[in-house]
């Protein structure tokens, strides 16, 4: 008598979920800074956020694909895609972190400054459009040295070696 594999004991569907938990906890961990902490993201900010808003449903798909039993190297490329997109998340906040030490320049799409809303229903809507964020070359807070991009460095690159491991794992 042979014993039925259940699909959860697949690795695969293991590590994209996990995958996707992660990467759902560090985009999450985001925006709660944005809107409980009240940090005003700038454009690279969140810039470097789309990785992960891709990264998400890839991996979830990974984790579905392995568990409704499609072959295995679907759900390895979906995770290795998740990882690619953590790779490339990692490099994003090299960027940034190289714009806030002041390496190189950022891009002209940072402003210099965050203007206050109007107080006035009437200017609100035309004020919309000329509201930025704040500069991508002032970091808004470091915790240990680093700032929010220098921690997405370390999360990003932690995730890919996670969803590389999960790849390799599931072979």
């Amino acid at each position: 008598m042979t014993a039925i594999a259940s699909p959860l004991s697949r690795p695969v569907v293991l590590y994209s979920l996990l995958l996707a938990l992660g990467m759902a906890v560090v985009v999450g961990t985001a925006l709660g800074f944005q809107y409980i902490g009240g940090y005003i993201p700038c454009a690279l900010c969140l810039l470097q956020r789309q990785p992960y808003y891709y990264g998400i449903p890839i991996a979830i798909l990974g984790a579905l694909a392995s568990f409704f039993g499609l072959p295995n190297w679907v759900a390895r490329a979906l995770l290795l895609a998740a990882g690619i997109l953590m790779v490339v998340g990692a490099g994003m906040g090299v960027y940034h972190a190289g714009v806030e030490w002041h390496f190189w320049a950022g891009p002209a799409t940072c402003s210099t400054s965050a203007g206050s809303m109007t107080q006035n229903a009437g200017d609100l809507l035309s004020e919309l459009n000329t509201v930025t964020g704040p500069s991508c070359t002032d970091a808004a807070l470091r915790v240990l040295g680093l700032s929010f991009a220098g921690w997405n460095v370390i999360a990003s690159l932690i995730l890919a070696a996670f969803a590389f491991v999960g790849v390799r794992k599931s072979a």
